[in-house]
């Protein structure tokens, strides 16, 4: 039974939220009060339902009664949640959600657009900035690279042209064309089409290419004439040329494309992104000639604003724009008084826009921003810097009695940052809202008005309220894993770890990448590193792009760009610099395995069960039945992406689109199969009498027990479980997946597998969306990884995770221009003495038992 703590005329909040019967997803019929103008914290372990009761119930409930009040036609352009599963909610006020979530994948949106900083930085520029002698006035719009007045007409506001060559598309020029020396020509039947083709125009296709005459090259290259001719496929070319002059009837008529032709007319029209990144890798990109990579016109160049043009002024950590602009707020600026003289109204122009800019901008350095440049593409930002870039604007708003629901906002966050961050929530409730904030980090947790917490675990055992009120109360409700972590300031139960010794050093010489320098670093091999420093210092750039990028170098293996996947390629950013090598090491490391928190798929038809390979048992044991047998059905009729198996009604989905005039498209169960996703034959076929969808349907918790006695489906479920995860359902979509979730469905794949040792494993903050009960899981995973001969690195803030682990590396001191040095580094306890470490306080106090 829920304790739920009642509202009393002693307690200061003055309205409460009251939510009756609540069944979304796992919860169970829930009923709960909430106060308004206060920090609410809903806590519980991983999938226990928190996000449920705040994003699928509260929030979606506040966003359904909003949307009633807009016309139909508007509220196509909002992302609708569904209706909640509830009875009754009272005393629910308008609603903002901040959630976790990827920026929009091009460069295009970037800090600044998120902010709406560009758009005052684009007026400054218009009305207050230095313009060359006899240039009339630009408008803001010119200012910006995505309009047709602003962009550079070269490069079409990119920053980079893209031209094909002789070199790109024939890449060895000592083979013939019909050894198919033109690479950029199509692999199959498309290519053998255009050498048969040049056989009848007379083209020698025996010849090393760089014997052929130069014009004879330029033109099956570069020509656009495309002409129609006779084709005699197997044919030499005497034979061809016999059979041209007889007249002989061909076995079809051909038309030629020369490889420039083919190249961008495949990456202008084709719809698949392989065949798109076929034809870009013939494409040179180089930087615009006319904007130097600025993107911008030339008269939008020319205007400048202390000293600055506007793209070298996008290009500024904010901090160092806060700091330039910060004399033009105050009209204290030295060096415009002639100008002002002239223009006086420029003056009073300036000094209003500097001033809001600077107001803005001291939001964002408060929240831990001031490292990041109005320039940044949004793909490159972590969620939780996205998500305090959201938060920025919203504080700057000044909006009145709203609830603001987050999303885990110290996501991403030093300890140092965090106290920021809550200054923040802090501003926002004294304004006048609530803040229903789902978190796990007890920093923030302790600083709550009152606490929900759900549980006791989760999937199918959670979905319960075990607790609703000032966070004291907590501490007597034993069912509460959130308590023995948040009242826990005993030394004694701190973990105690002893630090292994390294088997060897890796070795990196002469790092460059964002704000590293020629960074020399050594990381240990055989252990259990994390590597620590201020959101901004440079850790990820240094594990999870240059560390990552040389050793699949060295070990032949490609590695996608962090921020390239879904983008549009023209769209993406040049390449960063990136200097270093590795000096030593590498002897010991046989294998990378890189653990991210991408999507382990962009589709429903992507689910947990397919990625592990677990579901192929599955399939196998169901082919295996005697009914199965009897059928003739193998194990490709157990797949629904597979037509002999799958409901074709719904082609395997098992839901279908309806379409609404005027409103959102609808998603509802297949009316032929109701969800199961399979047809009706494929359902006949039990396995323990239960059928394939059903299986499915089953949490990893639930299949564990079932599949007991099946070694192999049985050991992926119980690694599953091991990493937290076994409230999920087998075939749960991968787009419902977080971030983490995701990550750790990875992890368990990997630890699936025999472990051979001398393998490198490098995560990137881990516990992100982990209860500090689910971080003691992963810990014995990364743990389990080292002992079998493993090396395990880790980019991480959690203090529990740093001090369980053998060595630390510290980045910092700060972040930006002001970090990308290794301040300290060694063992836990040796980092928490460090004097000039920002991360030492904070690891200090966690070792000794008073990290509160």
């Amino acid at each position: 039974m829920a304790k739920q703590a009642q509202p009393n005329t002693t307690q200061p909040f003055i309205g409460f939220v009251r939510v009756r019967g609540a069944r979304e997803h796992n919860l169970k019929n829930i009923d709960v009060e909430i106060p308004r103008d206060a920090l609410v914290v809903f806590t519980g372990v991983s999938g226990s339902g928190k996000s449920s009761l705040a994003f699928g119930t509260l929030y979606a409930e506040a966003q359904r009664r909003y949307l009633e009040s807009v016309s139909p036609y508007a509220r196509r352009l909002f992302h609708q949640m569904s209706v909640p599963e509830v009875d009754a909610i009272e005393g629910l006020p308008p609603a903002v959600a901040l959630q976790q979530q990827r920026g929009t994948p091009t460069t295009r949106s970037s800090v600044g657009s998120v902010t709406t900083l560009s758009n005052l930085v684009r007026m400054l520029y218009s009305r207050a900035g230095d313009y060359p002698a006899g240039q009339g006035i630009i408008y803001a719009e010119a200012f910006s690279p995505n309009t047709a007045e602003g962009a550079c007409p070269t490069c079409h506001g990119l920053g980079r042209t893209y031209e094909v060559t002789e070199e790109s598309m024939v890449p060895d020029d000592s083979l013939t064309i019909r050894e198919r020396a033109i690479a950029a020509w199509p692999q199959a039947w498309g290519g053998q089409n255009q050498r048969d083709i040049l056989v009848t125009l007379g083209y020698d296709v025996d010849r090393p290419w760089r014997d052929l005459p130069q014009k004879d090259r330029d033109w099956i290259l570069f020509t656009d004439d495309q002409p129609v001719v006779p084709v005699y496929p197997g044919y030499s070319p005497s034979e061809t040329q016999r059979a041209l002059k007889r007249r002989e009837p061909p076995n079809y008529m051909g038309t030629f494309s020369s490889a420039k032709r083919h190249v961008l007319h495949t990456f202008a029209t084709t719809q698949s992104p392989l065949m798109k990144k076929r034809a870009l890798q013939y494409m040179l990109s180089t930087e615009c000639p006319l904007c130097h990579g600025k993107r911008l016109r030339p008269e939008s160049l020319s205007v400048k604003f202390a000293g600055l043009d506007i793209a070298e002024l996008s290009t500024l950590p904010l901090k160092r724009v806060a700091h330039l602009l910060q004399p033009y707020a105050q009209g204290t600026a030295t060096g415009r008084k002639k100008q002002d003289a002239v223009h006086p109204e420029q003056a009073i122009v300036a000094q209003r826009i500097a001033a809001d800019l600077c107001a803005r901008l001291g939001v964002l350095l408060d929240l831990g921003l001031g490292y990041l440049s109005l320039e940044r593409s949004t793909p490159t930002l972590s969620p939780g810097e996205l998500q305090r870039l959201r938060l920025a604007t919203q504080l700057y708003s000044n909006l009145f009695g709203v609830v603001y629901v987050l999303d885990e906002p110290s996501a991403g966050l030093h300890p140092s940052d965090t106290e920021a961050l809550l200054a923040a929530l802090a501003e926002l409730k004294r304004a006048g809202n609530s803040l229903f904030v789902v978190e796990h980090n007890l920093d923030v947790v302790r600083q709550a008005d009152w606490l929900v917490d759900v549980g006791p675990a989760a999937g199918e055992q959670g979905g319960e309220v075990l607790y609703s009120g000032p966070p004291a109360g907590l501490a007597a409700v034993d069912a509460s894993q959130t308590r023995r972590y948040l009242f826990n300031a005993n030394k004694t139960e701190q973990p105690t770890h002893q630090a292994r010794m390294p088997t060897g050093w890796l070795q990196l010489a002469g790092v460059t990448r964002n704000n590293l320098n020629q960074l020399d670093v050594a990381f240990p091999l055989g252990v259990f590193t994390t590597v620590t420093g201020v959101s901004g210092s440079g850790k990820s750039s240094l594990v999870s792009q240059v560390l990552v990028e040389l050793v699949a170098e060295y070990l032949g293996l490609e590695v996608a760009a962090e921020e390239e996947e879904g983008t549009d390629p023209l769209e993406r950013a040049a390449p960063p610099e990136t200097g270093g090598r590795i000096a030593a090491g590498m002897e010991h490391i046989k294998r990378l395995v890189r653990v991210d928190q991408k999507p382990i798929g962009r589709t429903p038809r992507s689910n947990m069960a397919t990625y592990t390979g677990l579901f192929d048992h599955v399939r196998k044991l169901f082919a295996a039945t005697p009914a199965a047998r009897k059928r003739r059905y193998d194990a490709g009729r157990f797949s629904f992406n597979v037509a002999k198996g799958r409901c074709e009604n719904c082609q395997g989905e098992g839901f279908v689109m309806v379409e609404l005039l005027f409103l959102p498209s609808v998603y509802a169960p297949c009316p032929v199969c109701q969800g199961a996703r399979y047809n009706a034959q494929t359902l006949e076929v039990t396995y323990r009498d239960k059928h394939i969808a059903e299986v499915l349907a089953l949490t990893v918790d639930a299949a564990w027990e079932f599949f007991a006695d099946e070694p192999p489906v049985h050991r992926a479920l119980t690694v599953l479980r091991e990493v937290g995860l076994g409230y999920l359902r087998l075939g749960q979509p991968a787009t419902e997946l977080s971030g983490g979730e995701a990550q750790r469905i990875k992890l368990a794949t990997e630890l699936q597998r025999t472990q051979r040792g001398n393998s490198l494993y490098v995560l990137d903050e881990p516990t992100t969306g982990l209860h500090p009960a689910d971080v003691e899981k992963l810990l014995t995973q990364l743990d389990g990884l080292v002992e079998a001969g493993n090396t395990v690195i880790v980019v991480e803030h959690d203090m529990r995770v740093v001090a369980s682990s053998d060595y630390v590396l510290d980045m910092g001191p700060g972040a930006g221009d002001e970090g990308g040095l290794v301040v300290a580094a060694g063992t836990p306890s040796e980092v928490a003495a460090a004097k000039h470490s920002r991360t030492a306080p904070f690891l200090a106090r966690f070792l000794a038992g008073t990290f509160k």
